[in-house]
């Protein structure tokens, strides 16, 4: 961790050409960098950016104000592919947790036993599950338009990333997408796809994403705005 000021962040060094600085989705500022930039380089970076960082860190404060806090009850909502359907504490169901007939259903003894551990637990399964299948297919279709290969894809805790590309080309998806529009999935999906053209952010990055989705201002905006939401 660094200190530009009143600025902390944290560096994180890659192979890519330039820097950037992002505020991931906890608040916290990275600064990825290539690895011959100087520590003098980057604060000069951090600094000419403080402005920004100072702007986008007032907007992460105000949405994460509305954070959902879970209490696993009748009638409660959960977000699945942009939809919202209201929980059921229900007996004699063999799943854990299930959709059906508009409603997540769970299983009571499990919310009485287990908790809000064992509940969060049984969702988080859920959108894992449903995500193999359903993101996987989504990779797949978009390869080929976006021009590159990949790796193994998988659905898993990705911390404060919605996805990570890495150099060989593998892709991770965190199980929140799942509760996202699926046009945000697919969003997501090419972002992380574009990667493998250019591992940064540069103009000629979101060039490659307006290329196959010239809508995806708006589907970003909207995860900016709701992303603090998607949480079980």
């Amino acid at each position: 961790m660094k200190l530009a000021e009143d600025v902390p962040y944290t560096i994180v060094r890659t192979h890519r050409r330039t820097a950037d600085v992002v505020i991931e989705r906890d608040g916290q500022i990275l600064v990825r960098a290539p690895r011959k930039f100087t520590a003098k380089r980057i604060l000069e970076l951090v600094t000419a950016k403080r402005l920004w960082i100072y702007k986008n860190l007032a907007e992460w404060r105000d949405l994460n104000a509305t954070r959902v806090i879970r209490e696993y009850r009748n009638g409660e909502g959960f977000l699945y592919l942009g939809r919202n359907y209201r929980l059921s504490l229900v007996e004699n169901q063999n799943d854990l947790l299930a959709l059906k007939n508009g409603r997540f259903c769970l299983r009571r003894d499990l919310a009485d036993q287990g908790g809000l551990k064992a509940a969060r637990a049984a969702f988080r399964a859920f959108y894992t599950q449903q995500g193999r299948e359903r993101i996987a297919h989504r990779v797949a279709y978009f390869a080929p338009k976006v021009g590159v290969d990949f790796g193994k894809v998988e659905i898993r805790d990705t911390k404060y990333r919605w996805a990570v590309c890495s150099p060989a080309g593998n892709l991770a998806f965190h199980w929140k997408c799942l509760m996202a529009p699926p046009a945000v999935i697919d969003y997501i999906v090419v972002h992380e796809l574009c990667h493998r053209h250019h591992l940064d952010h540069t103009e000629a990055f979101w060039n490659e994403i307006d290329k196959i989705l010239p809508d995806y201002r708006e589907r970003k905006e909207w995860l900016r705005v709701n992303g603090a939401s998607l949480d079980v």
